[in-house]
């Protein structure tokens, strides 16, 4: 059963997450989104991918095998292409992710030490490893369904700073989204 005081603390760890993830995402567009570099880059890349996709589909009626190791030859010509502007992309990213990352390393010191200690809620489930590691981190006690701060703002963060990308129409691009992508590791 949860008291007063623990929805209160709810709410404020919430509250924090939700200010976490709005500070993020104007960091963000402060550094990346609102320059020129970022908008030429992006045009680029979205410019390829639709071309890459197109080349993908290819002709439609049957073709000379010469005529498919060419369409392949520009297939590979582009996917080099989006791959290069991936990369690029994330060297311009990375300013920022150094930026939000020492924002949100101090704004979590705090936000652990306001709470530390502290057990703000009770799961109905006893977490399995590693779960349980971050659910019961920083509270005294061997009962494993309290639940600490760090894993209601780790869940939070995660479910709010998605959904306010999508929002505000910040989600990366779909070719750029898969990490991997961007250092030829597909």
């Amino acid at each position: 059963q949860i008291n007063e005081m623990g929805l209160y603390d709810i709410g404020l760890i919430i509250l924090a997450s939700l200010a976490s993830a709005l500070l993020a995402e104007a960091i963000t567009w402060v550094l990346i989104y609102r320059t020129d570099d970022y908008k030429q880059l992006k045009g680029q890349l979205d410019k390829a991918q639709d071309k890459l996709d197109k080349a993908k589909e290819g002709p439609k009626k049957a073709v000379s095998a010469s005529k498919q190791k060419s369409v392949q030859k520009q297939v590979d010509r582009i996917e080099e292409s989006v791959k290069s502007l991936n990369q690029n992309l994330s060297m311009i990213k990375m300013k920022s992710t150094f930026a939000i990352a020492i924002t949100m390393i101090s704004f979590f010191g705090f936000m652990n030490s306001a709470f530390e200690g502290t057990i703000v809620a009770k799961l109905p489930f006893v977490p399995f490893g590693i779960v349980q590691n971050l659910s019961h981190r920083g509270i005294p006690g061997d009962d494993p369904t309290d639940c600490s701060m760090m894993f209601i703002y780790v869940i939070c963060s995660m479910c709010l700073r998605t959904n306010i990308q999508k929002i505000l129409g910040t989600t990366p691009p779909k070719s750029a989204s898969d990490p991997l992508s961007a250092w030829g590791m597909k």
